[in-house]
């Protein structure tokens, strides 16, 4: 006997298994803080080989959105300088911009020498959102797919930049859970682009798009990394550990630190000067 159809009531159980299994298969936060902190150390530790030696680092972030690459970001820059770690999240082209070469906006955000800079989308905009939202010519697509590799080898790779390509993949469901989040919290709103609700529309466009760049721009010098993100926690850690094998850093002798003693020749009594002073009320 063949298997009767399920009960409509079964889908939602099937539902409810699935994230009770996503949640316990989540970290903990005090687990997962205490791993990030460690792998923060070691970023520190990249960026003091980074300074000392003038290297230069581009790293990409792409994938779908809600896939998390803002949160991972945040995860790779908060213990390290903003001088040194410079994100960069362009806006949309101006009119001056779109008559220039495709590329030039991006390659004024290059790094100098000791600096890492982290692209928040890229010039991959062009495989991507530009492609499934009709913003670009179906022969620019093309073009791109095919100038991309010999872009990223000889004006990047060949000039000694070390360039690492992440693609954060989100699963349906997943992405609809965080978009319904967003639009239900008040404080998350912001988070939704004029794009965000088109793209999970046009999922299976993205799909598309997605398998076109990877077919075409997923080189041995320049290789795209694929991070499964449906959970944010291990994603991040994942991906940050990755990151660090991909980058031949030494760790810099450090000169200990000795706080000095404060110098008493012209001491007065500071604080009696600050009563008189506008303070906001301690309501907390």
């Amino acid at each position: 006997m063949g298997k009767k159809n399920a009960p409509p009531e079964s889908k939602s159980v099937v539902k409810k298994q699935a994230a009770a299994e996503s949640e316990s298969s989540k970290l903990k936060r005090r687990e997962y803080e205490s791993k990030l902190r460690e792998l923060q150390a070691e970023l520190c530790m990249v960026q003091d080989w980074v300074k000392a030696t003038g290297q230069r680092i581009i790293i990409i972030f792409e994938g779908r959105d809600a896939a998390g690459k803002g949160g991972t970001i945040r995860a790779i820059t908060e213990k390290v300088s903003p001088r040194v770690f410079k994100v960069v999240a362009l806006p949309a082209p101006s009119d001056r911009e779109k008559s220039q070469i495709y590329a030039q906006r991006y390659l004024t955000h290059f790094p100098a020498a000791g600096e890492v800079v982290i692209f928040d989308r890229s010039w991959y905009n062009r495989a991507g959102v530009e492609k499934v939202m009709g913003f670009c010519t179906d022969e620019q697509h093309q073009k791109f797919l095919e100038m991309c590799p010999a872009f990223e080898k000889h004006l990047v790779v060949e000039n000694g930049i070390i360039l690492l390509k992440y693609w954060l993949e989100v699963g349906d469901e997943e992405q609809e859970r965080r978009f319904t989040a967003r639009i239900e919290d008040p404080v998350r709103q912001w988070k939704l682009s004029p794009m965000d609700l088109p793209s999970r529309q046009r999922w299976y466009d993205y799909s598309r798009a997605r398998d076109q760049m990877l077919d075409a721009t997923d080189t041995d010098y320049a290789p795209w990394h694929t991070v499964h993100s449906d959970n944010k926690r291990r994603a991040r850690l994942n991906l940050i550990t990755h990151l660090l094998e991909q980058i031949p850093y030494v760790r810099q002798p450090r000169t200990k630190v000795k706080l000095p003693k404060r110098n008493m020749k012209n001491a007065y009594d500071d604080q009696a000067t600050m009563t008189r002073r506008r303070w906001i009320p301690e309501r907390y």
